[in-house]
């Protein structure tokens, strides 16, 4: 199935790829030829070539070594993409009415817990805030976040009573890596008063974790209320 087009695109050599190892054509853990003589059966650049190569590498397909050339992987891993969107673009793309309610919102020392997943010194503070979403008057979710003050000196001066800290932070502060978790917990006195379910209720919760450059700048917990649907595609 070889390529002769001078227009050939980084698509087609995808496509060609992932029907030659569907195919059985290259086997999975089979080196793949190099990208020097790809480029010459497709009578393309390099540059193309590595371009397909890196985005079947991100899709799970390929696993691509320094010196060591491209391989089949045995088992594709694919990866689920997340965004991380405003909680007000969550409750608007349901059709609701977005409403939010500052809870709290008060400087302190970092609990040792925080100190220890976030690697913060005994002596660091962070903004500790806690709020409210609503669809219309039902309750959507209750965020508790901490913000390094160290990492975000401006959220001193925030103004959380008409922003939440989410929204507030992605308008704000960028960030280079993210930490994803999700996870079933039980509603305690104040999850359970705040999205108004019995204590010990079982609730979907995300914990997320950002850094910018390698410091750490919020830890969050998100407590949705009853029948929230997260949806990815991979």
């Amino acid at each position: 199935m070889t390529q002769s087009n001078e227009t050939t695109s980084y698509r087609d050599i995808k496509e060609t790829v992932l029907a030659r190892i569907r195919s059985g054509e290259w086997q999975p853990d089979s080196l793949l030829p190099n990208e020097q003589d790809l480029a010459v059966e497709f009578s393309c650049t390099r540059t193309t070539v590595n371009r397909a190569m890196r985005e079947l590498a991100d899709e799970g397909f390929l696993e691509r070594r320094r010196k060591a050339g491209t391989r089949v992987l045995s088992a594709p891993q694919r990866q689920a993409r997340f965004t991380i969107p405003k909680v007000r673009d969550e409750v608007e793309a349901l059709g609701g009415i977005y409403r939010y309610a500052l809870v709290s919102s008060v400087a302190e020392r970092a609990p040792d817990w925080l100190c220890a997943r976030l690697a913060l010194k005994p002596d660091q503070h962070v903004m500790h805030v806690r709020c409210m979403h609503f669809n219309g008057n039902t309750p959507f979710q209750y965020e508790d976040r901490w913000i390094v003050i160290d990492s975000v000196p401006q959220v001193v001066n925030a103004d959380f009573a008409s922003i939440g800290p989410n929204e507030w932070l992605i308008q704000t502060v960028p960030f280079t890596n993210v930490e994803l978790s999700f996870l079933a917990s039980r509603a305690d006195d104040s999850v359970a008063a705040f999205l108004d379910l019995p204590i010990g209720e079982p609730v979907f919760t995300g914990e997320r974790i950002t850094w910018l450059e390698g410091e750490p700048v919020t830890f969050a917990k998100m407590y949705f209320a009853a029948g929230y649907r997260m949806t990815t595609q991979f």
